[in-house]
């Protein structure tokens, strides 16, 4: 019987037919554009997080601001009702004063008489009291107006004679009878004048 060759290849050889390892194939332009839209498709979603992150964000805001805008509004509201209440303290002392105080005019009409008549003489007793009273009464705010010349203003003056003078174009305080008197915002009483009017002809 012939004899088979029943070897057995040596250690270290190579089986027939075996070639070398296949390696990685080449990329192709497919698949680097194909790359390239996937980067685009993850910053475009990594953008519309970052949108989505802001817009969280709104929703905090639009809610504080009503209670900003309140907020705000109280502190107006109460400085404005801050500044009526003292407006209201101090009209209510210079109220105080003047029912005080309005007792005591027919004396300073009496003294301003008695000035224009000389009677009020310098450096007399009576001078000096008289000076000392009206001082007084100055200090608590008292505040005497009309003056000969003043313009004839009714919120401010009883007319109580009219005189026509001619070449007056404008109503005029011509005398002052008896002077108004006032506190502050507070009118005591108007000024009794006569006034100047023009004359026809």
């Amino acid at each position: 019987m012939a004899n088979r060759d029943d070897s057995v290849p040596a250690e270290g050889s190579e089986p027939q037919g075996s070639g070398p390892e296949p390696q990685d194939e080449d990329l192709t332009v497919e698949d680097i554009l194909g790359a390239e839209q996937t980067d685009e498709a993850a910053q475009a979603e990594g953008a519309t997080n970052a949108e989505e992150a802001e817009e969280a964000v709104d929703p905090l805001e639009d809610t504080a601001n009503p209670y900003l805008e309140d907020l705000r509004r109280l502190s107006a509201e109460y400085a404005n009702y801050r500044k009526r209440t003292e407006a209201n303290v101090e009209i209510d002392k210079q109220r105080a004063t003047a029912a005080a105080v309005v007792a005591l005019l027919p004396i300073l009409d009496d003294l301003d008489r008695a000035e224009q008549h000389g009677d009020l003489e310098e450096g007399s007793a009576f001078a000096t009291i008289a000076q000392k009273l009206r001082s007084t009464l100055e200090r608590l705010g008292l505040e005497g107006f009309g003056e000969k010349g003043d313009p004839f203003d009714p919120q401010f003056h009883e007319a109580i004679a009219q005189v026509p003078v001619p070449g007056t174009e404008e109503h005029t305080v011509l005398d002052v009878v008896e002077r108004g008197y006032r506190i502050g915002d507070v009118e005591l009483r108007p000024a009794k004048v006569a006034v100047a009017v023009g004359a026809d002809g």
